[in-house]
């Protein structure tokens, strides 16, 4: 059973012109009733007549085309205007004068092309009516046919009022989906620079590594274990971001905390980059978004230095303080390496989450050529 509810969304599952006939068999019936013959609109000062076949006939050609007044607006305005104009010349003045301006008006909200050449169309049509009530006998002066011509421009403008808003909220929809669109594809492209840059990044330099050990199978064995662990590290951190990407998802998609650094460190210092750690304060038990980034900018920073300083001492400083993160990671000056160039992405990013919260990000270089990244990142109260 349809609850009332469920009206409103069943009414507009109908087509436009079904929805809009309503309107013009009320001021039909309306028109039609003996008591509201002559107290319609009178324009020119003709006296009033008697209903007839035609009378019937003017009333049904101004209210039944508001069923097309916003499927086709120019035909609904054009019969409109031809029975307005049989009404008021014959004397009826019926109550169905009204759809003249509800016709205007939606030809000033909807009517898409040749705007301007109507409006100059329909105002010579209404000099011509004007000119005929005269010339049959109307007995009202210029000014007041100039009156309603105003009053009908005005119901024009405020069609075309309505319409330029639609077109504004239309185009503000358009670039918040826009907007929205283009932020989720920049959050993705971060993510997954994140996540496969540092894996592959240290896949590239063990499996390198492999190729100097064939002497020593011992060395070799660990070498490519940790490979393959990486490799399975890099699935497993895919496989998250893509439960993160899938609309049904409600869990936190894995996401890294600043407390899995530890991990992260171990891991370079297995694709042989010597990796000093240091961690200072409790880590709150909540510090939102801030956990991530942190995790991020010395996943990124040990990255650069795997890329750019292979085997220079590198140094990561963690400290939760009152209400931030602070993160400082250092790296040696190296020689120079044939390493793969970096795209800038990575920096760039990190700079935009540390921003978004509100914090602070510097990278450059440091004192001896080496390179120096830090970030303060405000998170909740330390524990």
């Amino acid at each position: 059973m349809t609850s009332p509810r469920q009206l409103p969304e069943l009414w507009h599952r109908f087509d436009v012109t079904v929805r809009d006939l309503p309107l013009g068999l009320l001021i039909l019936l309306a028109a039609l009733l003996p008591a509201s013959h002559t107290h319609g609109t009178q324009l020119g000062g003709l006296p009033g007549r008697e209903f007839d076949a035609l009378a019937v006939a003017a009333v049904a050609f101004q209210c039944l085309p508001l069923a097309i007044r916003r499927r086709a607006p120019l035909l609904c305005l054009t019969l409109v205007t031809a029975g307005f104009a049989v009404d008021q010349l014959r004397g009826y003045h019926s109550l169905a004068g009204t759809a003249q301006a509800i016709a205007l008006m939606s030809a000033g909200a909807h009517l898409e092309r040749h705007r301007r050449p109507l409006a100059l169309l329909f105002s010579a049509a209404y000099a011509a009516l004007a000119v005929a009530l005269v010339a049959v006998g109307g007995t009202e002066g210029p000014s007041e046919f100039v009156m309603y011509y105003l009053a009908m421009a005005l119901v024009w403008g405020m069609g075309s009022w309505l319409r330029s808003t639609r077109a504004a909220e239309a185009e503000h929809r358009r670039r918040v989906a826009e907007d929205t669109r283009t932020a989720e594809r920049t959050r993705i492209a971060r993510e997954l620079h994140d996540v496969v840059t540092h894996h592959v990044t240290a896949m590239v330099v063990q499996a390198e590594a492999a190729r100097y050990l064939t002497a020593a199978p011992d060395r070799l064995d660990a070498t490519l274990g940790a490979v393959t662990d990486t490799g399975r590290r890099a699935l497993t951190d895919l496989r998250h971001l893509l439960d993160v990407l899938d609309p049904g998802y409600d869990g936190d998609g894995g996401i890294p905390s600043v407390g899995r650094v530890l991990t992260l460190v171990e891991q370079t210092r297995l694709a042989g980059q010597p990796v000093e750690f240091t961690e200072k304060g409790t880590p709150p038990e909540s510090t939102g978004s801030a956990d991530l980034v942190a995790y991020r900018v010395v996943q990124e920073a040990l990255t650069n230095a795997l890329k750019h300083a292979r085997g220079s001492a590198t140094s990561v400083a963690v400290h939760h303080g009152a209400g931030e993160i602070t993160v400082e990671v250092s790296t040696a000056a190296a020689a120079p390496s044939p390493s793969p160039g970096g795209s800038g992405r990575g920096l760039a990013g990190l700079r935009e989450r540390v921003d978004v919260l509100g914090g602070e990000f510097s990278a450059g270089g440091g004192t001896g050529g080496g390179f120096i990244v830090r970030a303060r990142i405000p998170a909740g109260s330390a524990s």
